[in-house]
Order: C-alpha cells, then structure tokens, then sequence
C-alpha cells in the first residue's frame, strides 16, 4: 500500500481536496457504522423523533383549526392540547435517546481508533519513531482523537436525521400539496450544494490550522524537554519567542476557520430562508384565492422549516467536526504507513536457552538514508559467550542490537538463534528472554519500585529489594525521603545518571532472562559511578549471554568474541589480543581509550 503525506507537497485542485476529504468522511464513516447497536438506536429515534414532528405539526394544525375556523369550545379541544404536549415530550425523549446513541457511538469509534494507533506505533518500534515527533504523535492520539468526537457524535447521526427527516416529509406533503412538494424537492439539493463549495475551502484552513497546532504540540514538548539545555546556553527566550510566533499563526488559522464557518452558516441560512420564503409566498397566494384549503396550507407553512433545518444543521455539524476530518488524514497516514511490510507473524516457538546467536549477510538501511546502517553483516556467537561490539560513531553497533532486540526487521538477510530464524518467532517471547540494559535508559514519573517492577509486574517487594541490592542500589534508595516509594520524576530527573542507571540494571536483575544485551552503561558516568555501575554489570553479565556495545574498550578486552564495525560493516573478529595485532582500526579505539584514561 502507498505510503500516505499527511501534508500536501503542492497546491491542489478543488477536485483534490474533496476527493480527500469524501476518503477520511469514509473512512470515518466506516468506523461509525462498525458501532451497530447505538447506531440502530440512533437511526430509530432519528425516525420516531420526524413522524412525532410530523405528527405534532398536524395536531397542532388541527387545534387551530378547531379553535379559529371551527369555532369549537376549548373543553372539545382538550384531547387535542394534551395529545400535542405528549408529542412534544415524545420528540424530547427521541431526541435524548438519539444523542445517548450517538455518544456511545462517539465513545466506542474514539476507543477503535485510539487502540488502532497505539498498537501500530508500539508495533513500529523504537527505531521507527526515533524518525517521528512526539509532541506531534501525542497531539495526534490525544487530542486528535478527541477531535473525532463532533463527527461521531454530532455529524454522523446528523447524516441520518438529513436522510430521514426531509424524506418523510416530502412523503407528507406531495399528496396534500403537489406545488410546494416540488419547491421543496427543487429546492433542498441547494444547501448540500453550496455546503459542498464552501466545505471544501472549511478542509483546507482546518487541516492549515491541525498542521500548525501539532506544530506547536511538538515544539513546546521540545522545548520543555530541552530547558536546562536553552538555559545553559541563554536561548529560552528565543523559544520563547518562537513559540509566541508559532501560536500567533495558530490564532490567525483558527480565526480563518471561524470566518469561513460564519460564512458558510450565512450561505446556508440565507438559501433555506429564501426556499422557505417561496413556499410561503406560493401557498399565501393559492390560499388568497382559494386554491388551497387552510388546514393544508398551515401544515405546509409548518413543516417548510422543519424540511431546511435538517440540510442546514449538516453544514453546521460539518464545521464542528472539520478538525476531526483534518485529524483523521494524520491518523490513516500512521495506520497505513508500511502496512504492506508489517511484521511478520510468529511460526516458531523461541527455543530453549542457552542461545548461539548468528548474524548472516544482515543488511538494513533507515528509510531516507542513502547509505546503509548494517552492510552484510556476519558473524556466530556460540552458546554462553560474551560478545563485545566496538567501533567509531556511526558504525552500527546500536542497529545491530536494535535488530537483535526485534526493534526492526533486516532488508535482507538473516538472524538465526539457535539455527532457527529470528524473524519468525514471536517478538514479545523473544524480547521476553532478553534483559536490556541502554546507555540513557528511561525513567517514568512514577516511584522507583514501580520504574524497577517494570522488568516484571508481578514481582514481589523482596524481589524489587534483592533486585535493587544486587545493583548496587539498594542503599542510595533507602537514603531518599520515601524509599522505595519516592517518585523519580520525569525521565529520572530527580536522580543522578548513575543512579539511573543502577536502575535500569535493577530492572535487568529483576527480569532474570538468559540474554543480556548492555548498551555502554557507563560511557557518561564519571569514574568513581563508573567502578559501581562495573561491578554490578559484572554481577548481571555473569553465567548468561552477553551482547555489550562499548564505548570504553577496557570493559571488553575479556569478551570471548570482539567485533570491530566500521561503517555499517564488521570488519574485524576475534579476541583483544589477537585483534591488536591484525586490526589497526582496533588498536586506534585501545589507544584512544588508553588516552581518555590517561587524561
């Protein structure tokens, strides 16, 4: 399936936009209709809500009648009166019933679409979104989503009400009067039409306006993530200046879709005031010279309004629920992005640890990149061995493990576990078996027992404890004001990096898996945080395969198997001695850390 813009790339035609716009009214309509029982309920009271219109407009009709024409006692006219009122609270009760609908279905399509996104992001994977905005996908599964609510809730079931009202109405009023039946049959197409012209124009500044506020969404989520950063460096005044500007476009964008709304509602009210302005002027002058009964002509006078409101509230509903459509091009984008690929479906069980792990002509290229992050990548790690993977900036070491922790799938070539293909395994078993310690692991506003639990929800409090006692961080734990209970704040930012990353090697601990894959977790500490965080890894490395990216070569210089990546390429293997003296690559990367020792 091609991949979807959710930008346009150059002007388009007013044939364009409609065409796009009539895809994600589809498309949304789709998901309405998957909700039958509250949409049954909707489309029923929409039904009984018309014929108790229409039938409180007779009644009526013949109260007055009674009352002026036939000069009938008000006792005689009672019936009429409270049979009136009762259609009156009939109508009331349809139209609560119908907007009760009409919510559940607006509740249930939001929660469809939210799942939807969530699991098609989750499935892209961390490597997939590194390439994306968060602030903008959260704009988008938060309030995008939530935007959807005035097309569920009030546009789709005004479609039903648009079909059926007119419709019975016109089956009213043919038979009682043929001339202001076609007027009305004549007349009603010119509000869709118009609603139709001006729609157009109300998608482009709606889906102008969305563009711009996921913009700002993702700018101030930047900038907010960024602060101690522009502070260093005396530029918070400056975001603030440039979101100041973002949100001042925002405004004019959102005016803009106000005067073209107002504008619409002008158009439409003005056509359906004038098509009722007809039929009014017909019906008075067949009335005045008596080719038109006055019970007849009453009735038509009243139902000529109700015919227009329907047609006229659409274009309005429409307006509301513009930013929904806009949101909806966004959210098809994510859900249609290489839906052809997808990932594959599992065929084989993960099989029994220890792994022997081996990488076949594995190549992999970020989309957009012109070279490739992984170039025919081969090597085999026997059962139980520690695997060090070194290199420059940029040699691939991070995709390598990315590929191995099932984050993204190889172009071409293959991973075997055991003489058994990666890709065909389930990626959550597999991932199951895998304890993952990164170089900035990532902490979330919640307490540290429950950053730790994460690794394995189930786990008991002793679990937690041992787990965070064997990484060494059991004792800077107990010193914070709540323990274990204390909240680590945003991304961690209530501890120091070490302590972080004994966190991380707590959760590694605590998940107890048979392969364990270390990306550097020490390249940022200083030297005293360094010695603890290497003793712990120490600890967690032992009697288990290892995967260890590293940064700082002395770490390694005991792994069983070193490879030395340069470029997206392995171009080196072995041990640290033999590697000192076959690889000049190598020796460059020891002396550089020799240095960095030194220093």
């Amino acid at each position: 399936m091609a991949k979807r813009s959710a930008a346009p790339v150059a002007p388009e035609t007013l044939g364009a936009r409609q065409a796009r716009r009539s895809s994600e009214i589809r498309w949304l309509t789709r998901l309405a209709r998957a909700r039958r029982l509250p949409l049954a309920v909707t489309t029923a009271a929409a039904a009984v809500g018309a014929a108790l219109l229409i039938w409180q407009a007779a009644t009526l009709t013949g109260l007055i009648a009674g009352a002026f024409l036939g000069h009938q006692p008000l006792a005689s006219l009672a019936p009429l009166v409270w049979l009136l009122l009762a259609l009156i609270a009939g109508r009331a009760l349809a139209i609560w019933v119908g907007d009760v609908a009409a919510q559940a279905i607006s509740s249930g399509a939001r929660l469809t679409v939210r799942q939807r996104l969530v699991r098609r992001v989750t499935a892209r994977g961390p490597l997939a979104l590194t390439r994306e905005s968060s602030g903008e996908l959260a704009n988008t599964l938060v309030n995008g989503v939530e935007e959807l609510d005035s097309f569920f809730s009030q546009y789709a079931p005004q479609m039903i009400v648009s079909a059926l009202v007119p419709g019975l109405i016109l089956l009213v009023v043919f038979p009682l009067d043929p001339v202001s039946g076609l007027i009305l049959l004549v007349t009603a197409p010119l509000i869709p039409i118009f609603g139709a012209l001006i729609g157009s124009t109300t998608t482009q500044v709606t889906r102008h306006q969305w563009g711009l506020l996921s913009r700002l969404n993702a700018h101030f989520l930047d900038a907010l993530q960024g602060l101690p950063t522009l502070k260093r460096f005396g530029r918070s005044a400056r975001q603030a200046d440039v979101i100041a500007h973002i949100s001042e476009r925002y405004r004019r964008a959102t005016m803009k879709t106000l005067r073209v709304a107002f504008l619409s509602a002008l158009a439409l009210e003005l056509v359906a005031t004038l098509s009722v302005a007809v039929v009014a002027v017909e019906v008075g002058l067949r009335l005045l010279y008596g080719s038109i009964a006055f019970p007849q002509a009453f009735l038509v006078l009243l139902l000529a309004p109700e015919f227009y409101l329907p047609l006229r509230a659409l274009g309005a509903k429409f307006h509301a629920a513009a930013s929904g459509v806009a949101a909806a091009e966004r959210m098809r984008a994510i859900l249609d992005e290489d839906s052809d690929q997808g990932v594959p479906a599992a065929r084989i069980a993960v099989p029994a640890a220890p792994f022997a792990i081996a990488f076949h002509d594995v190549c992999f290229r970020y989309p957009g990149s012109s070279l490739p992050a992984l170039d025919q990548v081969s090597f085999e790690a026997p059962v139980g061995a520690r695997v060090a993977i070194v290199g420059p900036t940029g040699a691939g070491k991070s995709t390598l493990a990315a590929l191995l922790l099932r984050f993204d799938e190889p172009d071409s070539g293959e991973i075997l576990v055991n003489g058994a293909p990666l890709r065909e395994m389930d990626a959550r078993a597999w991932r199951a078996r895998i304890a993952w310690v990164s170089q900035r692991p990532h902490l979330f506003h919640d307490t540290i027992a429950a950053n730790i639990r994460l690794a394995r929800p189930d786990a008991t409090d002793e679990q937690v404890r041992r787990a965070a006692t064997l990484a060494g961080a059991h004792d800077f734990i107990q010193a914070l004001p709540d323990g274990y209970a204390t909240v680590a704040g945003e991304e961690g930012a209530r501890l120091s990096g070490g302590q972080a990353q004994r966190l991380a090697i707590a959760r590694a601990f605590l998940r107890d898996a048979p392969l364990l894959v270390l990306d550097e977790p020490t390249s940022q500490l200083d030297p005293a945080q360094d010695e603890i965080i290497t003793e712990a890894v120490g600890r967690l490395a032992r009697d288990r395969a290892t995967f260890v990216i590293a940064h700082r070569l002395r770490t390694v210089m005991d792994a069983d198997l070193i490879l030395v990546m340069d470029r997206g390429r392995v171009v080196a293997t072995g041990s640290h001695e033999r590697l000192l003296s076959v690889s000049p690559l190598y020796r460059e990367l020891v002396a550089a850390t020799e240095w960095e020792v030194a220093v």
